[in-house]
């Protein structure tokens, strides 16, 4: 009845729920002992509660539990309404609540730090922030990848760059764990303030370390790197870091080679290209079809052809224009043969809607 009522939003009826509950004790209980399933029912409530922001409802219904279970509540009871506090902008009732916590004896843990840390950034305390990080490790709570994240997060909204980098290199020594969100909080927090150069030395080392996270995309840095004209620059970190076996995403590759393109080096684009298609990484039919224009724009319509071979193999998409700028490039050549096989093979596809438009391909061939 309870998880009815909180799921289909009648709370008011909840809150009655709950009276009647306080008012009728289970009869399942073992003698003196209240029924196991009492606090699960309540914590349930107070969660609905407290997701809309219902405080008081939230309050009174952990009051009504503490009345009614044996022993001290569960610890995460405690962390989620202090949570929902910080949540609604009312950290002082948070920090009240955590007091409440420690008066009952409910040992805090790493997520109640977290917690109240979020919470004193929330509101530009910052001072107060360290001070509970330090607290946590007299009191033997180890600080895990999210204390770390919400840390470096604030060290960086007061400017300081350099004891936020500490922080993140602190972790690698706990063996804590870079996290993806983590390298994403440092590589955005130094770009917007132009420090680019020192964001991609900062990813080049973690993966030196072997510690960068195999699901952190870097393609922010390297489309920062291209827009600035630093293509090698660019195209030399993805290498580093792919040696490394940090594979890059298929949008990373993509703007590396539309960099490559931008400052007309086909070669690299093309041996980019040739290593995704061979590393199973899929290129979008846009970027693949501009490279084949670009390689039949300079005569190599046989090397865009064979490229496409291994492309169609991979699993790209070989549309209508792939096929058109295989055409126009055995046209501008004058390889009749090889690009009345290619309209061919766009027959047997059904690529060509009608006879119109195969003719039309025939005749720029120079075929009658």
């Amino acid at each position: 009845m309870v998880r009815t009522l909180a799921v289909t939003h009648r709370l008011d009826s909840l809150s009655s729920l709950l009276d009647f509950i306080v008012s009728n004790p289970c009869p399942c209980s073992d003698g003196i002992f209240s029924c196991s399933r009492t606090e699960p029912i309540f914590r349930f409530a107070i969660n609905s509660f407290c997701n809309v922001g219902r405080f008081d409802d939230a309050l009174h219904a952990f009051d009504s539990m503490r009345k009614l279970v044996d022993g001290k509540p569960n610890v995460a009871i405690y962390n989620n309404m202090i949570h929902i506090f910080v949540k609604y902008d009312k950290f002082e009732k948070g920090l009240e609540f955590y007091g409440r916590m420690i008066k009952d004896r409910v040992k805090p843990d790493v997520v109640t730090f977290n917690i109240l840390i979020n919470g004193y950034f929330r509101s530009s305390k910052f001072g107060l922030a360290l001070e509970v990080f330090k607290e946590m490790r007299v009191k033997g709570c180890v600080p895990n990848v999210v204390t770390f994240n919400t840390l470096i997060k604030g060290f960086f909204r007061e400017k300081k760059y350099k004891e936020g980098i500490g922080m993140a290199y602190e972790m690698i020594e706990l063996g804590c764990g870079l996290s993806s969100v983590t390298c994403d909080i440092l590589v955005d927090g130094l770009t917007k303030e132009g420090r680019v150069s020192e964001a991609c030395d900062i990813v080049l080392d973690f993966s030196r370390k072997g510690v960068l996270p195999t699901k952190f995309d870097y393609f922010d840095l390297i489309d920062r790197l291209c827009d600035k004209g630093n293509v090698v620059k660019a195209g030399l970190m993805v290498d580093e870091i792919w040696e490394k076996g940090n594979a890059p995403s298929p949008i990373t590759c993509t703007i590396l080679i539309e960099g490559f393109r931008r400052v007309g080096n086909t070669e690299a684009a093309l041996k980019l290209m040739d290593k995704m298609l061979k590393e199973s990484i899929v290129p979008d039919s846009v970027t693949f079809n501009c490279l084949l224009g670009d390689l039949c724009n300079s005569g190599r319509t046989v090397e865009a052809n064979t490229l496409r071979m291994l492309a169609s193999k991979k699993g790209v998409c070989i549309d209508e224009v792939t096929y058109n700028i295989l055409v126009s490039g055995y046209s501008k050549e004058g390889k009749k043969t090889e690009g009345k096989a290619i309209v061919d093979e766009m027959l047997d596809n059904d690529v060509i809607p009608d006879i119109f438009t195969y003719n039309s391909l025939l005749k720029r061939l120079g075929i009658k």
